[in-house]
């Protein structure tokens, strides 16, 4: 998806100063001070919580204000000291959005300027929240994609042996062969096979520094291991051994211990996400030949690069994707 880039101050917090803006430029309503001789309910959300000059702000209000920017700190059970400092932060905006339009200091370019981006920003916001609901799949869908591609969710508790061929230089430790360390490794798994104990195992090997041996064997889904080692840990029976490697470094083998498939319970978020990203790739891609759309080559030129991670961000407003940084996938690392 086409990246859309809105370089302006976070979302929630221009929300909130935008509605104060608005609450402070608008007359004074039936809970403000030109009608307050009118009783005020002790209690609920039209319970007046603050004023700043003639502007009252209910409970309602602010909360719901609030909420977007510090979920838990606004509501009543929540501490009060966090309360008192957020209701001092909101007075002191709406107190200065105030000046700011006493001065006109909205009709400025600049200011008017901001606004109108912060107006853009929520408007495409909202629509985009409307379509992602619109693109959400069915659990027919999800359990149609689950049964077409169900070999994807298959995965392997693997246990590896490592045999070290060239030890710390600094220790003086020798240089195996590889006829050495094949011996070495059907020494582990020989007495793996009798019924020794593979903690124990895996624990003298590490301290005589000649290799390695998983006490617990590791889960890992397809496309978490690498090619060769994914290819055959998905064909050895249960049980078998296989080679992967044999390097002047080192010996690794592997076994399979457990050949198992996720439930459709356990990946359907998974599979969700990835309908929605790609129901939401359409729509977008609809709208944009349906908008009229028009770019000057000579401007922006007429190569378009590709947006890396488009799917992960398909999901994400427009107006979130400058904040996102990168994150890496962190899976079980081959040692």
């Amino acid at each position: 998806m086409d990246s859309i880039r809105l370089l302006i101050v976070p979302f929630l917090a221009l929300a909130a100063l935008l509605g104060t803006l608005g609450h402070a430029q608008q007359p004074a309503s039936s809970n403000s001070a030109g009608n307050s001789s009118a009783k005020q309910p002790a209690s609920g959300a039209d319970r007046v919580v603050l004023k700043v000059g003639d502007v009252q702000v209910t409970r309602e209000e602010f909360e719901s204000r609030i909420r977007d920017i510090e979920p838990g700190h606004a509501e009543e059970g929540a501490p009060g000291k966090d309360r008192q400092r957020l209701a001092d932060d909101y007075a002191s905006v709406l107190m200065l959005s105030q000046q700011a339009v006493a001065k006109h200091l909205d009709s400025s370019p600049e200011v008017a300027r901001q606004l109108d981006i912060a107006r853009m920003q929520v408007l495409s916001d909202a629509e985009f929240a409307s379509l992602m609901q619109q693109a959400k799949p069915t659990f027919a869908e999800v359990s149609q994609y689950y049964s077409a591609h169900a070999s994807d969710y298959d995965e392997v508790q693997i246990r590896r042996l490592f045999i070290w061929k060239q030890g710390d230089n600094s220790k003086g430790a020798p240089a195996l062969t590889s006829q050495a360390a094949q011996a070495k490794a059907d020494q582990i798994r020989k007495a793996y096979s009798s019924g020794a104990d593979v903690k124990k195992l895996s624990g003298d090997l590490t301290k005589s520094e000649e290799g390695m041996l998983d006490p617990n064997p590791l889960t890992f889904t397809r496309g978490e291991l690498s090619s060769p080692m994914e290819k055959v840990a998905f064909s050895l029976k249960e049980g078998e051994w296989s080679e992967i490697e044999d390097t002047p470094a080192r010996l690794l083998l592997i076994q399979l211990v457990k050949r198992d498939r996720q439930q459709l319970g356990q990946v359907s978020p998974h599979i969700e996400k990835q309908l929605q990203d790609q129901k939401m790739q359409l729509l977008l891609n609809d709208l944009k030949k349906n908008a009229g759309i028009w770019m000057d080559g000579t401007y922006f030129g007429t190569a378009v690069a590709p947006v890396p991670d488009a799917q992960r961000r398909a999901s994400n407003p427009p107006s979130e994707l400058p904040k996102q940084e990168k994150r890496g996938i962190s899976n079980n690392e081959e040692q």
